[in-house]
């Protein structure tokens, strides 16, 4: 049985939501469905927070957002920073040597796998079992694989974050944000949620709604396509390294096999040394990806990026320009056409001369 917690603006599609919900998330006690992703996160971090005690984040999940103008991390941090709550910032492969991190009044770890920019895979079981011996809450992001691809409470996450933005609505049209929680943690969120009383509007749900119902046969179909579009991408002679747990070359392969059932359709590629403005001529050329940070939906994107204004934890030294890529649901053969002309207009840049090439 699941609570789910949605308004009461919003109770036209509740219960068919709650249902289909439940029957995805696993072992949960309950969830709430508010506004936006950054709701989700704050309310999370609200919740996970009294006391004034510290919150624990990895950094990639900082980076995955600073470049947006309104970044619910950073946000969250200077708003909780108001309440007396410290952070600290750890490397994302740091596993369960977290816990030298740990202080005496740490409350929180925050975390992600894969990272959404750079990919890379925190241990998740490891961190959480770290965690709950100092009797510390477990909170992830688990956008990237839904809780189709990575069961988060079955691997030891107390509080579960998904933008229902991305794939949970598929057609890039509507701004919602799901949080669940366990047994112990349930009770506390169900609390922070009702004061803040941070609602989603009943189109918003409906149109949720909607998604779950394709949400499986979108996946499994973005997940082949990915990973053809990623196996293409690593012959090409301009590319230096393809970012994929899902690719037996990843580092992180290994804990991709072993805790997740499949994988999404955002991956990132480090182009070899050449100009920003020959990555810059490979974006703007392509037709079939639009340009935009917001994935999940049926749309192939493409956006260059570079975490050195905001790396702390580790140094971002890829060697090359990197661009992510979010593959949609369009046909493999048009899009690594399309790319093609990108790779084109690539090397007609002056000065071009990539390593290798």
């Amino acid at each position: 049985m699941i609570a789910i917690g949605i308004g009461a603006n919003s109770r036209a599609h509740k219960d068919d939501f709650a249902d289909v919900v439940a029957a995805i998330r696993g072992e949960i006690k309950g969830g709430d469905i508010v506004a936006t992703f950054a709701d989700a996160v704050f309310a999370t971090f609200v919740k996970a927070a009294a006391s004034r005690q510290s919150v624990a984040y990895r950094p990639i999940k900082l980076e995955a957002l600073r470049d947006r103008s309104d970044d619910c991390l950073t946000r969250s941090e200077r708003t909780l920073k108001r309440f007396g709550v410290a952070t600290t910032y750890y490397d994302p492969l740091v596993g369960a040597d977290i816990a030298q991190l740990f202080k005496p009044n740490t409350r929180a770890v925050f975390t992600e796998a894969p990272g959404s920019l750079s990919f890379e895979m925190q241990d998740i079981p490891a961190i959480a079992k770290a965690a709950h011996a100092r009797d510390i809450v477990v909170l992830m992001d688990n956008t990237w694989a839904t809780p189709l691809f990575f069961n988060s409470h079955g691997n030891g996450v107390d509080i579960a974050i998904d933008a229902g933005t991305k794939y949970l609505s598929g057609s890039s049209d509507l701004l919602l944000g799901l949080v669940s929680a366990n047994e112990r943690c349930w009770k506390d969120l169900r609390a922070t949620f009702d004061t803040m009383a941070i609602c989603a509007g009943p189109e918003d749900v409906f149109l949720a709604l909607r998604g779950l119902r394709s949400m499986r046969v979108r996946l499994m179909h973005q997940q082949e396509s990915g990973l053809a579009v990623a196996r293409w991408l690593g012959q090409r002679p301009e590319v230096a390294r393809v970012l994929h747990p899902a690719l037996e070359s990843d580092p992180g392969h290994a804990i991709w096999k072993r805790d997740f059932t499949g994988a999404s359709s955002l991956f990132s590629i480090v182009l070899k040394p050449m100009p920003d403005a020959a990555a810059h001529a490979f974006v703007n050329a392509l037709t079939l990806f639009g340009i935009g940070a917001s994935w999940g939906g049926f749309e192939s994107l493409a956006i260059p990026f570079d975490c050195t204004p905001f790396r702390t934890a580790t140094k971002w030294a890829p060697g090359g320009p990197a661009i992510r890529f979010h593959i949609g649901l369009e046909d493999v053969g048009d899009l690594t056409a399309d790319l093609e002309k990108g790779f084109a207009a690539m090397r007609r840049v002056e000065g071009y001369a990539a390593d290798g090439v």
